[in-house]
């Protein structure tokens, strides 16, 4: 890859992850217009790094926020990780749920088989889109006649979980704006369902970077070891971009939501669900 391409990822995945309009569907699209093939173990490495910088800028925007929230007192802290665990918990179920199902459904019969296969499949990306979008549109107009409660239940982090687990296979099915808009719906103040969900990411983002390492390391030895440490060159200065671009997007989405434009991010959602089935129909 060359600088230009992943300055351009960067950018887009450090925006596209934080913001709710699926990182994942941007990146994909962005490197079939690049000509770039979404499961090549390049592109494999440099997504490792973007999900990092991503994840520290996370952890730096929103600390002073969960200092005050979460670790106010052992109480806070411990009533915190049970929510956390009972959300996270409940995500790696209906993920490998959803996973096998998928890879069973759109996938050849083979030992190697994953759903990873299926990331650059747009015919499954512009639905995907079409209903999250339609997801934040319909938590933005419900939102306001939902009686709110003081404090994030355990049934609905529960429901948070569930959601985020049935985003994460579904590549356009942003998870920040699954999750979010689920939380509004079910009771929880704006503010909360953003923090809330983005420490989900942030406990999540961990396991996802070791995932594809191995996928890296399994999937990996067509890079010589001259392409390796010139990746590895790149795709660090691919994650400091990720980084930056992530704060601002916080910044954005937290806006936003005060705002009440939250339901701005559907519209997009849908309207890039509309490209995306355009550019599979014209042979992308």
């Amino acid at each position: 890859m060359s600088v230009i391409q992943v300055v351009a990822l960067a950018i887009i995945q450090g925006f596209a992850e934080l913001l709710p309009v699926s990182s994942s569907a941007h990146v994909v699209v962005a490197e079939k217009l690049m000509g770039l093939d979404p499961s090549a173990p390049a592109l494999t490495l440099l997504l490792v790094l973007l999900h990092t910088g991503t994840m520290l800028a996370v952890i730096a925007y929103f600390w002073k926020g969960w200092r005050r929230s979460y670790f106010s007192s052992s109480a806070a802290f411990t009533r915190f990780v049970l929510l956390i665990i009972v959300a996270t918990g409940l995500t790696g179920v209906v993920y490998e749920i959803v996973a096998r199902i998928l890879e069973k459904a759109f996938l050849p019969p083979g030992h190697h088989a994953e759903v990873e296969q299926l990331f650059s499949h747009l015919e499954l990306i512009a639905p995907a889109l079409f209903a999250v979008g339609l997801l934040i549109v319909v938590s933005y107009l419900l939102e306001r006649r939902i009686e709110k409660g003081r404090e994030l239940t355990v049934r609905q982090s529960v429901v948070i979980g569930l959601v985020q687990g049935l985003s994460l296979p579904f590549r356009g099915f942003s998870r920040s704006g699954a999750t979010i808009s689920v939380g509004m719906l079910a009771g929880v103040e704006k503010a909360a369902a953003e923090a809330f969900s983005f420490a989900l990411a942030v406990v999540l983002t961990p396991p996802v970077v070791i995932r594809e390492a191995l996928r890296l390391r399994t999937h990996g030895a067509a890079l010589t070891s001259a392409q390796m440490h010139s990746a590895v060159g790149l795709d660090v200065l691919g994650g400091v971009l990720a980084f930056g671009a992530g704060l601002l997007a916080l910044k954005w989405i937290s806006a936003w939501l005060e705002r009440g434009r939250w339901y701005f991010f559907g519209v997009y959602c849908i309207a890039a669900a509309i490209a995306v089935e355009w550019l599979y129909r014209t042979g992308y």
